[in-house]
């Protein structure tokens, strides 16, 4: 299988991020992509590839040109204020209680801030979401993996793999958040709906809901929008992820959601998958877009799911089975001691491979965490 992969997600590495007001060590880290690319490339059944620059036509297909316009200038504007700072992180929020009994047309209107800070807080969600110097380039290429993955596929691969970093699934038309800047998986199947004219599905299988996928195809009928996570009232994005959203107008029915319960298993969770998949073979369309998290795992710092090495080779063997062509974009998983390992076991499945053969050094290791201790603070996407 090809792994698309770029060294040039490194210029996002924030240190620090914010959780519950108070500044922790970031979770979404370079190294996350780095333990990956280093799995797969000592099991040596992938091919490594370099992305191609896509240039914003595909980005602004999905998302606000603003939004863009933001993510460009916001470090830039923090370094012409002189802001001491090391990261870029909003104070002020534009919610709705604050517009109570306002016209949805005022509130239209409000013009977006010319401050750093209030733009921020305009096209952003949350203050867990570090923008530093080198955020804008390493989303844009982020993009660039992932519509390189769809070249691939286009071009004949069964399936290929982008090592996406930073995540997209939490990104919405006109929002950042959940470390996520640009939404990978909607701008692939974006561009696999224009270049096919086919129906496309997307499985998002990280931990969290990816509000942002949701929203953008919430009225749209030619994307399927198929989501395994855990329940929303006790985990981020925690205002999205409810079974009974199915989507409006032409989208009705085009959004399925499966929440699922605190440490559920491999057991509990490849049932709930049966489902999802058979709803995606329901559609039409020959792609299927995987948004994959591995922050499902039972070691996961969130400690909410409760899924194994193993559990992660069946799925990748299930979602395969469809026999749809796979575009295959990480998003979450935050053990880095096992997440090498984990996304090795998800694409050999994928593959028909079995998980035994070749293993590599990191499922020793990914054993030997097994009684580590894991971080305290809590991943976004």
């Amino acid at each position: 299988m090809k792994v698309v992969h770029t060294d040039r997600h490194r210029g996002h590495a924030p240190k620090l991020e914010t959780y519950l007001g108070v500044p922790v060590p970031a979770c979404e880290v370079p190294r996350r992509a780095e333990v990956i690319r280093d799995a797969l490339a000592a099991d040596g059944g992938f091919e490594l590839v370099e992305p191609v620059k896509h240039g914003t036509n595909p980005i602004v297909a999905v998302h606000d040109p603003g939004l863009l316009r933001f993510l460009k200038e916001a470090w830039p504007a923090v370094v012409h204020q002189d802001i001491e700072r090391d990261f870029l992180v909003a104070d002020t929020y534009p919610t709705r209680a604050m517009f109570a009994g306002m016209s949805d047309a005022f509130v239209a209107a409000r013009p977006e801030p010319e401050a750093v800070g209030g733009r921020t807080g305009w096209w952003g969600l949350d203050s867990s979401n570090p923008i530093v110097a080198g955020t804008y380039k390493a989303a844009r290429w982020s993009v660039d993996v992932a519509l390189t993955t769809v070249d691939l596929v286009l071009g004949g691969e069964t399936a290929a793999y982008g090592l996406c970093r930073p995540p997209g699934h939490h990104a919405a038309a006109a929002m950042a958040g959940g470390y996520c800047f640009f939404n990978n998986a909607a701008i692939a199947a974006q561009a696999i709906v224009e270049a096919t004219g086919e129906r496309v599905a997307i499985l998002d299988v990280d931990v969290h809901h990816g509000n942002g996928t949701q929203q953008i195809f919430w009225r749209r009928g030619d994307v399927l929008y198929v989501s395994l996570h855990s329940d929303p009232r006790r985990l981020y994005p925690f205002f999205l992820g409810h079974a009974d959203e199915r989507g409006e107008g032409p989208g009705r029915g085009a959004n399925l959601n499966l929440p699922q319960p605190r440490r559920a298993d491999d057991e509990t969770y490849l049932a709930a998958l049966g489902h999802a998949l058979e709803r995606i073979a329901d559609a039409s369309g020959s792609v299927l877009v995987v948004s994959l998290g591995f922050d499902t795992f039972h070691l996961d710092p969130l400690g909410d799911l409760a899924l194994t090495t193993a559990g992660y080779h069946e799925m990748g063997r299930r979602v395969a089975s469809l026999g749809r062509r796979l575009v295959i974009l990480q998003e979450g998983g935050y053990h880095l001691d096992t997440l090498g390992e984990n996304a090795r076991a998800w694409l050999r499945g994928a593959e028909g491979r079995p998980h035994a053969e070749g293993r590599s050094r990191a499922e020793g290791r990914s054993r030997a965490a097994a009684s580590a201790p894991t971080r305290s603070t809590i991943p976004r996407p």
